[in-house]
């Protein structure tokens, strides 16, 4: 008889495992434990179109609750997980009931970093993670409401421009120097940041939050420095944490999320995992990293269904992000934290360019801005490691598309 496997997590990562062991025929019992209300659904269009109210809730979902019937999936929930028995080979859920499994798949996620500061419990006060987060902003946003952000980030800046097309007033406050710090180059951030001001959208830098201010609701964010931002509705985000807690309790190796192999293999033998909470050794970085991204989990799922099916292919997926700000497409592939030199392709006053990323010459990543064409090229070349001369990159005449390997 097959095993039966049981999935904690009710993401991309655990959606796309479900699919990816059917494809493969998998034919043991198929449990998915999720603390969502709903069944696995999209998070980037939470910041976006399901915010403006142009995508409608059915849509978000990855697959309807009848796809889990169709492939003989018992989809559990509103349901959570309070403890793992490793030795036991069992899960105990938090209403007391336990699920025994021959395997496990660990997808648990990330949750968002909070703000721990004097009246972050007033009314008014959001973070966006969830369709329910988004429901309450969406609530929150009445005719004539100042909105703040609290972070400028992807999700911080993809809010801020949705928001601010739907003409709200829109302050944008920032810890860091310039916008989107950790992800791109300041050119990259000096651009973002004048497409915002020419929006309308207020940015201030070096502004820590030290209290929220109100009665029952937000009306002001005091900032270091005594500065004080007056608002009717706060958004947070500052980023996320990966959900290791069960893992970590019940002794699986974790660092910056649980530890697997480039087969997605935990400590435990009968125990995977895939997504934001995994910390995996990447072939094409050279080193282990955490990625928060839809590629990520969608790829790291393949990859922990091949392994549960006894064919193991190792994890090869280059990292690429995407976010979209008002007319602006931005891709990402690589990680650019290690360059030493930025080469611009393409004039920024076209609104469609590129910037990419050295290091010791070899091409370690690439931002697109609404040009698809360099983001495949750069695709290419930094999966192949390639070392491709600065002037090159800078002349839009030359086809980077012909570039297949290092020079």
């Amino acid at each position: 008889m097959a095993e039966h496997l049981v999935i904690v997590g009710g993401g991309q990562a655990a959606a796309q495992s479900v699919q990816s062991l059917r494809q493969q025929n998998f034919a043991g019992a198929i449990t998915l434990l999720s603390d969502e209300a709903l069944p696995p659904y999209q998070r980037p269009p939470l910041s976006k179109k399901y915010l403006t109210g142009e995508m409608p809730r059915e849509r978000l979902l990855l697959r309807p609750a009848a796809f889990y019937a169709e492939k003989g999936v018992t989809l559990e929930l509103n349901c959570r997980v309070a403890e793992l028995d490793l030795p036991a080979r069992r899960v105990r859920l938090h209403d007391g009931r336990t699920q025994n499994y021959g395997r496990l798949l660990l997808a648990t996620g990330s949750r968002v970093r909070r703000l721990d500061v004097p009246g972050i419990d007033l009314g008014g006060v959001h973070y966006l993670r969830t369709i329910a987060d988004v429901d309450g902003i969406t609530a929150s946003l009445t005719p004539g409401a100042r909105v703040l952000l609290v972070g400028a980030g992807y999700i911080g800046l993809e809010v801020a421009a949705t928001v601010r097309q739907r003409g709200f007033e829109v302050t944008v406050l920032e810890a860091a120097d310039r916008v989107m710090a950790r992800a791109v180059s300041p050119e990259i951030s000096a651009f973002y940041d004048a497409c915002h001001r020419n929006a309308g959208v207020a940015i201030h830098y070096g502004a820590t939050v030290r209290a929220l201010q109100g009665n029952g609701r937000v009306t002001a964010v005091e900032a270091t420095g005594g500065q004080t931002f007056p608002c009717d509705v706060v958004i947070i985000g500052i980023g996320v944490v990966p959900n290791v807690e069960l893992a970590a309790a019940a002794g699986l190796t974790c660092d910056n999320g649980i530890v697997v192999d480039e087969f997605a293999r935990t400590a435990d033998p009968n125990v995977v995992a895939a997504g934001d909470c995994t910390n995996h050794p990447h072939p094409v970085l050279g080193r282990r990293v955490r990625l928060e991204s839809v590629p990520n989990a969608l790829h790291q799922a393949k990859v922990a269904a091949a392994t549960l099916i006894g064919a193991p292919v190792a994890y090869s997926e280059v990292p690429w992000f995407w976010s979209d700000q008002y007319d602006l497409k931005l891709q990402i592939v690589g990680l650019s934290t290690r360059y030493d030199e930025v080469v611009l392709r393409g004039d920024p006053a076209t609104r469609s360019f590129a910037a990419f990323y050295l290091g010791g010459g070899q091409l370690l990543a690439v931002d697109a801005i609404n040009s698809p064409r360099e983001f495949l090229a750069g695709k290419k070349l930094v999966a192949a490691r390639a070392k491709v001369p600065a002037a090159q990159l800078r002349d839009p005449n030359i086809d980077l598309g012909i570039i297949t390997r290092p020079l």
